[in-house]
């Protein structure tokens, strides 16, 4: 964007230029006219118009150039702005990605953890059914029972021997 601004800078200097480039052009000739239509042969009068002549046709030589360089500036800034919308483009695509990533993250979690409080009334279940059956088990028999921590928690696991 800051090189964007520079050359929308860039090109407005130019532009400025040309538009000075263009009225002193058209006061040289004007003055070129204006000396063609006295009358009189007079030899400051040819060497002021020769001089006048000289610099209307380096003059537009010089727009010339900058109007070649106007068109190279712009068509730099419309594949600067393009390559900007582009990027912009992919930003939106990736970040859309990102937040379709993030809710089903957040549903995977949220059916975990209806998992695990399903898998809790199950052992629940069984540890009171067990109480009543002829073989009673004990908290032993439960290797596992911990809730693992990280940057975000994590599912619980428990591991029950058969």
């Amino acid at each position: 964007e800051m090189q964007v601004d520079e050359l929308q800078r860039l090109l407005a200097g130019l532009e400025k230029e040309h538009r000075s480039l263009v009225a002193e052009m058209k006061d040289g000739e004007a003055e070129l006219a204006r000396l063609r239509s006295v009358e009189g042969d007079k030899l400051a009068q040819q060497d002021r118009a020769a001089q006048l002549e000289k610099e209307v046709a380096m003059l537009r030589e010089k727009i010339h150039h900058l109007d070649d360089m106007l068109k190279s500036q712009q068509r730099k800034v419309r594949q600067m702005i393009e390559q900007l919308q582009n990027s912009k483009t992919v930003i939106q695509a990736k970040d859309s990605t990102i937040q379709e990533l993030k809710e089903r993250v957040s549903y995977l979690e949220a059916e975990n953890l209806e998992m695990h409080d399903r898998i809790e009334h199950l052992i629940e279940k069984q540890v009171s059914r067990g109480g009543h059956s002829s073989r009673a088990r004990s908290k032993s028999e439960y290797v596992s029972s911990k809730r693992l921590t990280g940057p975000k928690p994590l599912p619980l696991i428990r591991v029950v021997e058969t």
